[in-house]
């Protein structure tokens, strides 16, 4: 056989072999990926995150549009460090059925989609793992992928976190204002005051806003805010005050 017969004898068998190499990527990846994200939401049990997926975005955001100088306000508060009363006033607002269910709450999604149907203002059924997946690992968004990836990080969360630590973490990255994170800044900016020492119409003020903090203000609330803020605290209370957290464990 000649040199050249031979070279190109040798490199069938090293296009095959290379072939074989990428398809092995297409299956590996995935897996890499999905072990990735288990390790992020296993570190994520123990260690307090500095900051949010959303923070970063929303950071980005301001200086794109030349606002250079935005910051947000954030800082961590543990769980026994935050009044009772935030995390029951949140409970109350978003997801009354958060002790019970694993991340997703069927009902709540199906009257969502009815009251959607019948038109007027959308409405999500979305439950208070599920924001604290979106809030803490994804980018803002209505796309079929990104709704996607939030049930799985969902699914991990409630999987691998209690749920007091679910609501630990919500409260700390929800945002309560333009560049104010967390029950520690929403506190102390709105109201002067450390999140230990929130009264209930407080927490049920900073609860109020959480649909959408940047077009509803805890600082000056307007008629909506209060009304939202009278309706949150009845709930508060039907729920059983404070108490209703023992259920968390």
């Amino acid at each position: 056989m000649t040199d050249e017969g031979a070279t190109g004898a040798g490199q069938g068998p090293r296009r095959l072999r290379r072939r074989r190499s990428r398809w092995h990527w297409v299956w590996r990846l995935p897996l890499l990926l999905v072990m990735v994200t288990v390790l992020q939401v296993a570190v994520l049990r123990f260690v307090d995150p500095p900051t949010s997926a959303f923070m970063l975005a929303r950071t980005a955001e301001a200086w794109g549009e030349g606002d250079w100088s935005h910051r947000n306000a954030h800082e961590w508060r543990d769980l026994a460090e935050i009044s009772p009363q935030l995390p029951l006033a949140v409970i109350a607002s978003e997801d009354q059925r958060f002790p019970d269910h694993r991340g997703f709450d069927m009902e709540a999604i199906e009257k969502a989609m009815a009251r959607n149907e019948r038109g007027g203002r959308l409405r999500g059924g979305s439950t208070i793992s599920q924001q604290t997946a979106k809030n803490l690992f994804l980018w803002s968004g209505r796309s079929w992928l990104r709704k996607g990836i939030e049930a799985w990080y969902t699914v991990l969360i409630e999987a691998m976190w209690p749920k007091r630590r679910i609501i630990e973490v919500y409260v700390n990255i929800a945002e309560f204002g333009d560049g104010v994170y967390g029950a520690q800044a929403a506190a102390q900016a709105y109201f002067g005051v450390d999140a230990a020492r929130l009264e209930p119409a407080q927490a049920a003020r900073l609860a109020a806003v959480l649909p959408s903090p940047r077009r509803y203000s805890a600082a000056r609330p307007g008629p909506y805010v209060q009304r939202r803020t009278g309706a949150i605290q009845r709930q508060m209370r039907n729920l059983g005050g404070a108490a209703y957290l023992e259920r968390l464990d």
